[in-house]
């Protein structure tokens, strides 16, 4: 287990940062959010504003020139909401889908998109008035005054600033006659909004590095910690090279059974030995059934001694096969003369034995290798 009081000095690895992720605890500006936000509901005021303020003109009038019909009419009130909805469903809509899009970007922006089901489910820890106590009064809760201090110190200074610049046209617009008038104080308010929302995004600017070094520092990692998640991810070296070992030992043990069967072991003749069976109704290319370095070529001549399997000595056609060729797997064609060489001698030897040919001429030394296979 991890010490706890070890000092995290170092950053956090991928899988801390899923792990986090997958609890929620991921980088957050609410700030940026926030700027986003007001930002977009500026725009869509600047572009749909306009729009809006005339179909709010046309409401307006529509509602205060009412008849004595309409007044007794059951169902001119359905009437009157329908052409409202028509009237503002564009503008409106506009309105939404860009503060909407805002929203979504400024939330997603720092840490990207992420839901989880962990963050979303109760805590006791949040209920908790001692660590309700710690968040009061905390660095974090700190650090959130001096921000809400500097919002208001850079609203009010921003708010002073644009009133000041547009108070002549402001108190203009009660000479102007309507529509005008009315355009144009939605003009005003939308370029005094999106001002008022540029002061904010001044403060978001500040915090979305701070909330993302904040982040980052609240989940770095001891060395201990690394060590721990490398062993509890990857699996404990000790266990890992034992189990190699028992795979080694395991494959070794089959592949010394395969000795006996082999036809014939090419040998170095001391640092190589591999085994070849050739069966021509089974398979295509003899198969290498055995094969090892040193210690374990020793063995397999060994056993090879005492099922009494031809060893024959060829030191560039042990080391082309051992280097070009797999366990259990067919020679490559480029070895096809050379291996064809060795057991057409091991053939003949074996019908000399049994008394039925000529003893056979000595296996060439040099037989037919290309260069590329030579190691």
């Amino acid at each position: 287990m991890a010490d706890e009081s070890a000092e995290k000095t170092e950053q956090p690895t991928p899988k801390k940062l899923q792990d986090a992720a997958e609890k929620g605890q991921i980088a957050r500006s609410k700030d940026l959010g926030t700027a986003f936000v007001l930002i977009g509901t500026a725009t869509a005021l600047l572009i749909f504003g306009k729009m809006l303020a005339i179909a709010i003109l046309d409401i307006g009038q529509r509602m205060m020139r009412l008849t004595p019909k309409d007044i007794f009419e059951p169902n001119s009130m359905f009437t009157a909401w329908g052409a409202v909805i028509e009237r503002l469903a564009i503008p409106m809509g506009g309105v939404f889908a860009i503060v909407l899009l805002a929203a979504f970007i400024g939330n997603t922006l720092l840490g990207g998109f992420n839901f989880s089901w962990q963050a979303a489910g109760p805590k006791l820890s949040k209920m908790s008035p001692l660590k309700g106590f710690k968040r009061m009064f905390g660095m974090q809760a700190a650090v959130e005054l001096l921000k809400s201090i500097l919002k208001v110190i850079v609203v009010v200074g921003i708010a002073y600033l644009l009133l000041k610049l547009f108070f002549d046209d402001i108190m203009a617009l009660s000479l102007m006659s309507e529509p005008n008038n009315i355009e144009s104080a939605m003009y005003f308010l939308a370029w005094l909004f999106l001002g008022l929302c540029a002061s904010v995004s001044v403060i978001a600017i500040v915090d979305a590095p701070y909330q993302k070094w904040n982040h980052i520092r609240q989940l770095k990692m001891s060395l201990q910690e690394i060590k721990d998640e490398y062993k509890n991810s990857e699996g404990d070296p000790h266990i890992k090279a034992r189990i190699r070992r028992t795979q080694m030992q395991m494959s070794m043990k089959r592949m010394m059974q395969e000795v006996p069967k082999a036809d014939v072991i090419v040998t170095n003749p001391t640092h190589y030995a591999v085994a070849l069976k050739y069966d021509q109704g089974k398979f295509r290319a003899p198969l290498v059934v055995a094969k090892g370095l040193d210690e374990v070529a020793l063995h397999i001549r060994k056993i090879a001694a005492e099922h009494k399997i031809p060893i024959i000595e060829s030191p560039m056609l042990a080391r082309s096969v051992y280097h070009t060729t797999e366990l259990d797997h067919p020679i490559p064609e480029q070895l096809f003369a050379a291996v064809a060489q060795v057991l057409a001698y091991v053939y003949q030897l074996n019908m000399y034995k049994k008394g039925k040919g000529s003893r056979p001429k000595a296996l060439a030394k040099e037989l037919p290798i290309p260069e590329d296979y030579r190691h």
